[in-house]
């Protein structure tokens, strides 16, 4: 495992050495940790800054606020939250939450690394997280500055379970996937979608195609943007005019889209959801939504939150993966008696290969 294995994929060049880094970090912590009535340090206030989706996505940012939003209440302290806009908000978003008084702040996204490890350095007394990034952007094998802990998630292990089941409820032959910006967190689904599929084919002597990514070439279809628009309508459009019966759309609230291009094809189309149970944050979904490849970002921030609160920050990363329900597949909802009998038995066994390593699961983001 390489930290910066993720910026592999902005065609960035790794340092050598980081496997003997990240090895150091050892297993993902335990998931789900204990309150135990604990009590805040004097002056303890967590804050948050979103990515561009805000905290309504129903998914990526509300999951994390959500971990926020349970830590205070549970200790009883102050939190604070802002939401950006754009890109362009991110540092100041953050500087504005150091000069409120935040004392550990969590920032949601990939894309908030730079401005993340800038205030970091510039605020060595404030304590940061970071979801879905090493805050390595010197490339050195090493997250960027002391006071920065990384929530990061192998999620590549939860969507090969994703794309497997949906080769085996695909009634064409076909499913698709499409994402916000081409980045990491977001290609890593995209990769375990098109290797559980793949894992489908062999297993079972089926042609199942993937279309909207390639996961040898590492490309395929993105909308640019995460948000739930015209452009992300027309692509999942696109896919579903090519014969598939399953989408995932990758990227937030870029499902919306996806729903609503479903919904006026009139077809009987499927909807994968991610990050979080979207049968559970958006009802409006539920007829059509199949399952969920969920990554549990409420639990690392809870975790973490709960930890520096009681002084014991710590800098080693939290990686969500199977064995630890950092990263997992939902049910199968209002689907559950529509899919093969022996489907759950079988990712069972799935996860369970995954879990003891005789079945391999990589992608180029995985961490």
């Amino acid at each position: 495992m390489t930290i910066s294995t993720t910026k592999k994929m902005l065609g960035l060049t790794a340092a050598a050495g980081l496997v003997l880094g990240l090895s150091a970090c050892g297993q993902a912590p335990e998931a789900g940790g204990e309150s135990g009535g604990a009590e805040a340090v004097a002056g303890f206030k967590p804050c948050m800054v979103s990515d561009e989706g805000g905290f309504d996505d129903k998914s990526f940012n509300q999951l994390g606020y959500e971990g926020l939003k349970k830590a205070a209440d549970e200790l009883d302290v102050e939190f604070g939250e802002t939401e950006s806009k754009s890109a362009s908000d991110y540092a100041a978003n953050l500087s504005g939450l150091v000069d409120a008084g935040c004392t550990f702040i969590v920032s949601v996204g990939f894309m908030l690394s730079e401005p993340t490890v800038n205030a970091a350095k510039a605020n060595p007394d404030v304590q940061f997280a970071i979801i879905d990034d090493w805050a390595d952007n010197d490339f050195d094998g090493k997250t960027d500055a002391p006071n920065i802990k990384p929530l990061v998630f192998d999620t590549a292990q939860a969507a090969f379970l994703g794309g497997y089941a949906a080769a085996a409820v695909s009634e064409t032959g076909t499913v698709g996937t499409f994402g916000g910006a081409k980045i990491p967190p977001v290609t890593i689904f995209m990769d375990g979608f098109q290797d559980g599929v793949e894992y489908f084919n062999k297993e079972n002597s089926k042609d199942v195609k993937v279309i909207g990514w390639d996961v040898a070439k590492q490309d395929g279809q993105f909308t640019g943007e995460f948000a739930a628009n015209d452009t992300a309508k027309q692509m999942a459009q696109g896919i579903l005019d090519q014969g598939a019966d399953v989408l995932l759309p990758v990227g937030g609230p870029i499902y919306q889209s996806a729903a609503e291009a479903i919904r006026d094809s009139g077809g009987t189309a499927k909807l994968v959801g991610v990050d979080a149970d979207v049968y559970q944050t958006d009802p409006k979904v539920k007829d059509i939504l199949f399952t969920s490849i969920m990554k549990s970002m409420d639990i690392a921030v809870y975790d973490s939150v709960m930890e520096a609160a009681q002084g014991k920050f710590s800098a080693e990363p939290f990686v969500g993966v199977l064995e630890n329900d950092g990263v997992s597949l939902s049910g199968f909802n209002d689907f559950a008696d529509k899919v093969p009998a022996d489907l759950q038995k079988q990712l069972d066994e799935i996860k369970a290969g995954i879990v003891d390593g005789s079945i391999k699961v990589e992608s180029p983001s995985s961490p």
